[in-house]
């Protein structure tokens, strides 16, 4: 499939991505194929490839930052097309390198997604199809986390402990929703610092937490404290302070094991 991926215009490599390329899979995991292009994929013939009964959205059809592709069947097996603009990949790599990243709005991403994301999955990915060697060319230098953006995802660990002064606001009106999705971001914050402190990428919020939690950097109990608070955050003012109350505490300690790391 890959193979004949890259045979269509304007597709310039394939990767294989997601939990097979990185050997965390389960048998019923699905084969994600990054299908990187460069100035626009000729969609009629991915189409004619992907079969009369599969959509395939061009560019920008799955939003802003996943963009676009299919998802189809292969003799019973899921498999995901994904398609990765390659120049857009390569200028996401030169701002990690100068330390600069977005966090942009994405359906399938509650905490949004994170730009390193790209140069993560093709360091974490595994070559399939490479005519002219670009993916194999990039998935080597992006093997080298950039010390520039770990300084500056772990710098932006400070909106934790400020989203965690915003959910006691919330909590004193008894918003649980607002708690919830205030103390979730936090969290979320928290674990892009320590991938990034721990030198490691970060692709998006599925199985982050059950991998930071085993990071050296991580406060003692920081996934089963994790689960605790967000599980049940509470009804009432009084469940919902008690809650942002632990989750301040947590939020302390693992901003203080992040500076102790970065001295």
């Amino acid at each position: 499939m890959a193979s004949r991926l890259a045979e269509v215009p304007g597709v310039v490599g394939v990767m294989l991505g997601g939990s097979r390329a990185r050997g965390e899979h389960r048998p019923e995991s699905d084969w994600d194929l990054g299908v990187y292009y460069r100035g626009g994929p000729d969609l009629a013939a991915l189409r004619a490839l992907a079969g009369p009964d599969v959509e395939v959205a061009g560019p920008g059809g799955w939003g802003p930052w996943v963009n676009g592709g299919a998802w189809l069947q292969a003799d019973g097996v899921a498999v995901d097309w994904i398609l990765r603009d390659l120049d857009r990949v390569e200028r996401v790599w030169a701002d990690c390198r100068e330390g600069r990243y977005e966090v942009g709005v994405q359906a399938g991403h509650p905490l949004g997604f994170w730009s390193p994301c790209y140069a993560g999955e093709v360091a974490l990915g595994e070559v399939l199809t490479d005519p002219a060697g670009e993916l194999a060319d990039l998935r080597s230098r992006t093997r080298t986390y950039p010390e520039p953006l770990r300084e500056a995802l772990t710098a932006g660990a400070w909106e934790a402990e400020f989203l965690v002064d915003a959910a006691a606001k919330g909590a004193s009106r008894a918003d649980t929703l607002y708690v919830s999705l205030c103390l979730s971001r936090a969290v979320g914050v928290l674990v892009q610092a320590m991938f990034a402190e721990d030198r490691r990428w970060c692709l998006n919020e599925k199985g982050a937490l059950a991998v930071a939690e085993t990071l050296p950097g991580a406060p003692t109990g920081f996934g089963l404290r994790v689960r605790g608070l967000l599980g049940a955050p509470g009804e009432t003012a009084e469940l919902l302070a008690a809650t942002v109350a632990e989750a301040r505490v947590l939020v302390e300690e693992a901003l203080t094991a992040l500076r102790r790391q970065t001295e």
